[in-house]
């Protein structure tokens, strides 16, 4: 393995202008939410002046019991019991519990939240910095994370959904055999077909599964996976719910900067709801009002304001947040200090800042993670054979590729220079004919326009022409182009983690965080 390039975001074109111009701290009002020492620094003060004794009790209390069953390495049970001093602070990432990890950005978003911690422990060494996985086991989306796919083949498990989906059992383990096929032959096929079986055992639930998965592949890093699906952690946050329920908050105090963010970029990632929570029992379904009564949406069920909240008190583990409320559980229960999410997932958490100050929870610093990019040798040298760079697959395709068509046509040099001539020649034609008559300097004006037109127009067809004269050349662009981006989205978001752990095994994840960066958000591009 060897990094060829490890490229800005901001150079990258398809990243969102939202994204880079939080990080260029172009966004009034985010400037100490970036990534630096200095915001940490101060951000450490504001968690430890809001985070209490009680609420690490909690914390500790139930990462105990989470993970009971687990085989925990040294280094997490330390970060465990570091999570009752007031020195002790997590860096977070979250994720769904996607079939065996789903796309392998699960696994990059995972270490560069550890790298994190070992990057702010040697710049502030008296204090303590915990990697948690807060696992999205309360979505209802059976469909978004009941597959994965390699290079090879697609994966997926098939359940009754509707409800939370870390509560479902698995039954269905006709995707591990499948697997097994493919991967038996491979160096380390047989480790991650022993971390497949181990994990969807029939009878484990999906939130089981992941947690077995996610502590073989990081326990030695010192990871806490965390499950929200917690009456204790929500009995933290009781207040924030009835205050939801009573006076629809989170709609109104984020209004002015979902405006605000709609007005300049277009959209936001996710609208609030006027009541951003669910009811949880077998299916997980949205909380409405009518303006007087509570309804389960889809239920034949209601609740008066006295029976929701009385409901509450007793049963909070019934009331589930949706995705922006789900930022505001996490930093309640947790004494976080920063988010590592992705570029949709730092989009929406911009809309909530206001509603952090409104219920005094201090908001954190949010870091969008790192992308990696694994590229064959073969696939190298073949663009390097074009006189291309793999940087050139992350602008406009299209662009390039007009480009490249057109690299060395006698006819365009010929066309782009006569074009040059005629502007000339009319510039000095305009500067005379203004000076003669104003319809006459009109003309001038406008046939120019025209001529300038036709140079355009032939241009276009020169490239048409030439796109048939050289098909196999753009065949060959367009097949690099799909080695760099499978399905034509980027590789990261396709394959699992298993097309590269095939080979390496530990030592592939071990040179992740390697190259992982910390500072910055970047690509990283390695060369295998």
């Amino acid at each position: 393995m060897k990094t060829i390039n490890k490229i800005s975001f901001n150079d990258i074109e398809n990243i969102p202008q939202l994204v880079k111009d939080f990080l260029n701290q172009n966004i009034e009002g985010f400037e100490e939410k970036t990534f630096s020492l200095d915001n940490l620094k101060k951000q450490i003060h504001l968690k430890q002046n809001s985070f209490t004794s009680e609420q690490r009790e909690v914390l500790f209390n139930v990462f105990q019991n989470q993970l009971l069953n687990l085989n925990l390495s040294v280094k997490q049970k330390e970060n465990i019991e570091r999570l009752k001093k007031q020195n002790a602070f997590t860096i977070t990432t979250g994720h769904q519990l996607n079939l065996f990890s789903g796309p392998v950005f699960f696994v990059y978003k995972i270490l560069q939240t550890i790298k994190t911690c070992a990057y702010l422990k040697e710049n502030f060494p008296e204090f303590d910095f915990v990697p948690v996985y807060w696992m999205a086991s309360e979505d209802h989306d059976f469909a978004e994370i009941n597959h994965f796919k390699t290079e090879n083949n697609y994966y997926e498990i098939n359940e009754k959904s509707g409800g939370a989906v870390g509560r479902i059992q698995i039954n269905d383990t006709f995707f591990i055999s499948e697997f097994e096929k493919e991967f038996k032959d491979s160096v380390f096929g047989t480790e991650l077909i022993l971390m497949l079986k181990e994990a969807y055992k029939v009878g484990n639930t999906l939130t089981e599964a992941i947690k077995i998965l996610v502590n073989r592949l990081f326990s030695e890093f010192g990871l806490l996976i965390l499950d929200g699906d917690s009456k204790e952690l929500k009995n933290q946050i009781k207040a924030t719910f009835k205050d939801e329920l009573i006076n629809l908050s989170l709609y109104k105090e984020s209004k002015e900067k979902v405006d605000f963010l709609t007005k300049k970029y277009g959209k936001v990632q996710v609208n609030p709801r006027e009541i951003n929570l669910f009811y949880l029992l077998e299916t997980r379904d949205r909380i409405d009002f009518d303006g007087q009564k509570y309804i389960i949406v889809d239920k034949n069920i209601q609740f008066s304001q006295e029976e929701i909240l009385n409901e509450l008190e007793n049963y909070p583990e019934r009331f589930s947040p949706n995705a922006l409320m789900r930022p505001v559980y996490q930093e309640t229960v947790l004494p976080n200090l920063a988010y590592i999410g992705g570029n949709a997932e730092i989009m929406y958490w911009l809309e909530l800042k206001d509603y952090f100050s409104k219920i005094n929870i201090p908001f954190p610093i949010l870091i969008p993670r790192n992308s990696m990019l694994f590229i064959k040798g073969k696939t190298l040298g073949k663009i390097e054979k074009l006189n291309l760079k793999v940087e050139d697959f992350f602008q406009n395709f299209a662009s390039i590729t007009n480009k490249k068509v057109l690299e060395d046509s006698p006819i365009l040099k010929l066309l782009e220079e006569k074009k040059e001539l005629l502007k000339n020649n009319f510039s000095e034609l305009k500067s005379i004919a203004e000076t003669t008559e104003k319809s006459f300097g009109n003309m001038v004006k406008a046939e120019e326009v025209r001529q300038l037109k036709s140079f355009k127009r032939m241009k276009k067809r020169l490239l048409h022409a030439e796109k048939i004269k050289q098909s196999e050349m753009l065949e060959r662009l367009e097949n690099l182009f799909l080695d760099i981006h499978p399905s034509k989205i980027w590789q990261e978001r396709v394959f699992n983690f298993s097309v590269f752990f095939a080979d390496d095994g530990y030592s592939w994840l071990e040179n992740c965080w390697e190259e992982m960066v910390v500072q910055e958000s970047k690509l990283i591009i390695v060369a295998i």
